[in-house]
């Protein structure tokens, strides 16, 4: 299987529900993932949402047999990956597929490019360099120390993100500490996402309606996102 897999596309046109919750967040996401399981991976649903894969390689039987991670983001803004940790840790190569999306009117986000990769553990690793797991833990574990109050813990946890060995890493550290949460994610800014993983793709918008020679949706609705207060 060829090290990139490149696939780029726009669409506009399926009405999504907002989430209420204390937080609501949009599910263009979920469908962008859904849509892909559904078309590609057998309509494949996790079994929880802790699971290591959203999409293990067992249900990619047509696609190189791998694990899938597929995501979303605003065109230009950084890919969020997820738990830092676990991303850390991964050693095996797996299809990312990242759906950029703009708002296009208060009610409609329009997909403006995607890209699909196969990221080898060699350059997974390179990414995080020269992070190690102990790194990691040390400031995972200020941001989970409950003995610090909020603002003390967001305090100590973005003196240690913004100086070696994170300064020097491709992929960011994202604490996230409120009321409700205090947990260490990461994230790869839209322009590193190119370079290192889609470096023969532009990231310019797209028009090509298809994944894998399969047309895509046109068009959804959705709001702009809206977080409640921490």
């Amino acid at each position: 299987m060829k090290h990139l897999l490149i696939l780029l596309f726009v669409f506009g046109g399926v009405c999504l529900a907002p989430i209420a919750a204390a937080r609501e967040v949009q599910s263009h996401g979920l469908l962008f993932e859904r849509w892909l399981s559904e078309t590609f991976f057998g309509g494949y649903k996790p079994e929880s949402h802790t699971q290591k894969w959203d999409i293990p390689a067992a249900a990619n039987p047509d696609h190189g047999r791998v694990p899938v991670n597929p995501k979303a983001a605003k065109h230009g803004t950084p890919v969020g990956m997820g738990d830092a940790l676990r991303q850390f840790e991964i050693d095996e190569s797996f299809l990312l597929i990242v759906g950029f999306w703009e708002q296009a009117t208060p009610t409609e986000k329009r997909w403006t490019n995607v890209q699909a990769v196969v990221v080898r553990p060699e350059i997974w690793k390179k990414l995080w360099f020269p992070v190690t797991l102990d790194d990691l833990k040390k400031l995972d574990s200020i941001i989970k120390d409950k003995s610090l109050a909020l603002e003390e813990a967001r305090s100590r946890a973005q003196a240690v993100k913004s100086r070696p060995p994170f300064t020097e890493a491709v992929i960011q550290v994202n604490p996230k500490i409120d009321s409700s949460q205090r947990r260490l994610q990461c994230s790869l800014r839209f322009d590193d996402f190119f370079k290192h993983l889609a470096p023969q793709a532009s990231s310019a918008p797209q028009a090509l309606p298809q994944v894998f020679g399969v047309p895509v949706p046109a068009a959804f609705e959705s709001s702009p996102r809206k977080l409640g207060p921490p």
